[in-house]
């Protein structure tokens, strides 16, 4: 009678050794027991132990492999498929906030919140994707986080993006416009100031010049932040693109803290009533709003530098404006100049006109206390004293002036 030889067991910790060897009823009860007592490992644990495994040898948390992965392409298309995730999951957010909207998809038909979309199959797959929405939105928004630094303040100012548009605003000021400024001694070499200059410009580019006119021309070059319209961030991409070349949008906290740090801030007080003013009011200030400049200074007790610009008046001419039309378009005016509407967009490019700036001498407040902020009479009247000497500054820069085109 032939006997089978016992295959010995292939996993090594339960491998006989010795007496249990020889085999017989006894060793192969005693390897029966030992092997039923080994806990049974299931296709999930087996899967799951090498990565426990590694990440009690390596002490890191397994989702944190990108972070360490050191190449550097790896990372990015990682952080752009959480890019493509935040941007699904927020339209899909807009969807179910408004389900009647254009391209909203039904509720009955919408995926759950972890759905990610699956990858396009063949030619028809990518065609598909191609159409769709949310592959524009997404790359657009990939886009939109390639072009932004890392030095972004909180105002939204972007060094990296504005310096490759200097080449462009360098040949406004240099070629186009040929400023020329005049008084710039009297801005101060360090600490807070406030410059409170005229506006004008149905396309209002003198918050930009004045500007480069400081940070060029002052013996520190010094840097101005200017406080841009409120009405300009109502339109699409127009607010933004401000705020990444050094505007601020423009409110008394912004200016607050701008100036506490000690920054030169400038500010234009006529607001849109100055851009929007007609050619036959060209260089006549209109009213300086509520004085709130005059507030910022007399809380923060930064001097206030008056500022003449002449020649940006000229660069479009507005000869009436249209205001029915502008309410439903969601904009203040509809411009009518020589060009505009006429040529179309091409219509509203500036005139390339001489422009002058003067910088007055600094106007102090000192000498009121802090409570002179709740005096609206007395605010009144120093906004006036300081539009006053602005305006005289203008005037006697018209007087010097032989022509609009060459100063």
């Amino acid at each position: 009678m032939s006997h089978k030889k016992e295959k010995p067991d292939s996993d090594p910790s339960v491998r006989p050794s010795g007496a249990e060897a020889t085999g017989g009823p006894e060793a192969r009860g005693r390897r029966n027991r030992r092997r039923s007592a080994r806990p049974r490992r299931t296709e999930a644990g087996a899967k799951a132990s090498p990565a426990i495994g590694t990440a009690n040898r390596t002490g890191d948390d397994p989702g944190d492999e990108p972070r360490n992965d050191p190449n550097i392409a790896t990372r990015i298309r990682q952080l752009e498929e959480r890019l493509d995730q935040m941007i699904d999951a927020r339209a899909r957010m807009r969807d179910a906030a408004d389900p009647g909207s254009p391209g909203s998809i039904p509720r009955a038909e919408r995926p759950p919140a972890h759905w990610t979309p699956p990858e396009p199959e063949g030619a028809l797959g990518t065609a598909r994707e191609l159409l769709s929405t949310r592959f524009h939105r997404r790359e657009w928004g990939r886009l939109g986080l390639r072009n932004r630094s890392e030095q972004v303040d909180e105002f939204g100012y972007d060094p990296v993006y504005e310096h490759r548009l200097l080449p462009f605003f360098d040949f406004l000021y240099k070629r186009y416009f040929r400023v020329e400024t005049h008084g710039i001694e009297h801005i101060p070499k360090e600490g807070r100031c406030l410059l409170v200059a005229n506006h004008s410009g149905t396309i209002p580019v003198d918050g930009m010049m004045l500007r480069l006119s400081v940070r060029r021309e002052h013996p520190q070059h010094r840097e101005v932040r200017w406080l841009a319209e409120d009405a300009i961030f109502h339109f699409p991409f127009l607010g933004s693109w401000t705020n990444r070349i050094g505007a601020v949008r423009a409110c008394q906290e912004n200016a607050g803290r701008l100036l506490e740090r000690g920054a030169l801030v400038a500010v234009f007080p006529e607001g849109m009533k100055g851009i929007g003013k007609l050619f036959r009011d060209r260089y006549k200030l209109q009213r300086f709003g509520r004085g709130g400049f005059v507030k910022l200074c007399l809380r923060t007790r930064a001097p206030v530098v008056p500022v003449a610009i002449i020649g940006s008046e000229e660069t479009n001419p507005l000869l009436a404006r249209i205001d029915y039309l502008a309410k439903a378009a969601g904009i203040p005016y509809l411009p009518v100049t020589p060009t505009f509407p006429w040529l179309g967009p091409v219509g509203l490019l500036p005139a390339p006109t001489k422009w002058k700036i003067y910088f007055g001498e600094p106007i102090r407040f000192d000498g009121y206390g802090a409570e002179a902020v709740e005096d609206e009479v007395l605010v009144g009247r120093l906004a006036e004293r300081v539009r006053a000497e602005i305006q005289s500054m203008l005037e006697r820069g018209l007087a010097e002036r032989r022509s609009v085109w060459l100063g």
